[in-house]
């Protein structure tokens, strides 16, 4: 087993975008040794300046990087990835998928005796660089205390969900829904203040030190009140987050109302133009309509 030691400690990040690079930085000043691998070169060249080791394949991670890091968009992108990382390891799997795609995934690496931590992530790029991201993580008590200082080091706020493989996924869709409907609600009603006359910066202000306060439309607006629609999250994830929310929802028997309209939000904004913009341009799509 490796040493707990973090300046002898090597890891491997498999996709470096938002989340990804964010999490390799923070890494990074913690003194690990970070190994990452992107399609996309300016993402891992921005990185190896850094003082990551840069690979080309999962598979050339060196054989003491024992926890790889999967940050990548979907379970397709995992599907690919998983085949490439060999050895005797421990996968930690970030990504908003659903869950039972998480329990296929994992199951599918322990038939080649490798264990699987379902951990995904919440709360942004730059909280994922200072380490104040949520992780939901759900694995066995063992696997959990092996390689707590890791997912300490990546979260100040690591939530123990279950044992059972699937909850954290679970856990992050039922998070994502909620995020989705606070904010579709938020850009609405935004989208109203402006038509009215209201000053938006003023209303976002008494929304946030009121009984209308949230977490993600603070986040959003107040970069998106100044025209800064530059994606950090962008349109399709939360596309691709609600509606996954609405079938595991479907699957429980269960009629989730208010995530309806909200996800058709973000599905008809990202195929009307803002698919490549941050999901706060949601108050563009409102305020045009």
């Amino acid at each position: 087993m490796m040493s707990t030691d973090k300046m002898s400690r090597a890891v491997g990040i498999v996709g470096v975008g938002n989340m990804g690079g964010g999490m390799a930085r923070n890494l990074l000043q913690k003194n690990y040794a970070v190994h990452v691998m992107d399609i996309d070169r300016t993402k891992t060249t921005a990185l190896q300046a850094l003082g990551a080791t840069v690979h080309g394949s999962a598979n050339d991670f060196p054989a003491h990087a024992q926890e790889v890091i999967v940050c990548v968009v979907d379970s397709e992108q995992i599907a690919d990835v998983l085949p490439t990382i060999g050895g005797d390891r421990v996968v930690i799997l970030c990504p908003t998928i659903a869950p039972e795609d998480t329990e296929r995934l994992a199951q599918g690496l322990m038939r080649r005796g490798i264990q699987a931590i379902d951990a995904p992530m919440s709360g942004g790029p730059l909280r994922a660089e200072n380490g104040t991201m949520s992780l939901m993580v759900a694995c066995s008590d063992a696997l959990f205390a092996q390689h707590q200082t890791l997912l300490n080091d990546l979260s100040n706020q690591v939530f123990r969900i279950s044992e059972r493989v699937g909850d954290g996924a679970r856990m992050k869709l039922c998070n994502n829904l909620l995020s989705g409907i606070n904010l579709a609600g938020a850009a609405q009603v935004l989208a109203l203040a402006e038509r009215m006359g209201l000053d938006t910066h003023k209303a976002l202000a008494v929304m946030q030190s009121s009984s209308a306060q949230s977490w993600i439309a603070g986040d959003r607006f107040t970069r998106a009140l100044g025209g800064d629609y530059a994606p950090r999250a962008h349109m399709t994830l939360l596309a691709k987050d609600t509606k996954l929310a609405l079938a595991m929802a479907a699957k429980a028997h269960t009629a989730c109302s208010l995530g309806q309209p909200a996800a058709q939000a973000f599905t008809d904004a990202a195929s009307q133009g803002y698919a490549d913009w941050d999901d706060a341009a949601l108050f563009e799509f409102f305020r045009k309509k």
